[in-house]
């Protein structure tokens, strides 16, 4: 079993996953920072929370922002996923699309709010399932 402070153990994935969710949910401190900034912060929140989730049941992953694919795997190992934490696939649009100018519309408030809570559901369920598997 990895070590708590290693790059490969849940605790390290679950860390980080919050530390994006929290800069989800600062949304835009300043008027030059985008709403499309802060839903790639959420989708790196989910990303992390599910790849915490797939670490401590010792499911290998590949590299992938695609969080349909990894729900997927850990619903192959045997974990029932709840229906709030699927819907999180949609966040898988803010990995790449909105991060360059030209590629995507603009992200709006109410979409900024909905990928925000988004993470936020997924986050807690990951470390529930971590915790309950200490």
């Amino acid at each position: 079993m990895p070590r708590a402070d290693h790059p490969d153990s849940a605790a390290q994935w679950l860390r980080r996953a919050r530390s994006n969710l929290i800069q989800a949910r600062a949304g835009l401190l300043s008027p030059d920072m985008l709403y499309e900034d802060s839903c790639f912060a959420a989708q790196q929140a989910a990303e992390k929370a599910i790849k915490a989730v797939l670490v401590r049941r010792r499911v290998s992953f590949p590299k992938t922002h695609d969080i349909a694919a990894l729900l997927t795997f850990v619903e192959r190992s045997g974990l029932k996923v709840p229906a709030d934490v699927l819907e999180a696939h949609v966040l898988t649009e803010y990995a790449v699309e909105t991060r360059y100018p030209g590629v995507s519309e603009e992200v709006s408030e109410e979409e900024y709010r909905q990928a925000s809570a988004c993470a936020e559901i997924v986050v807690e369920w990951a470390r529930s399932v971590v915790d309950a598997a200490s």
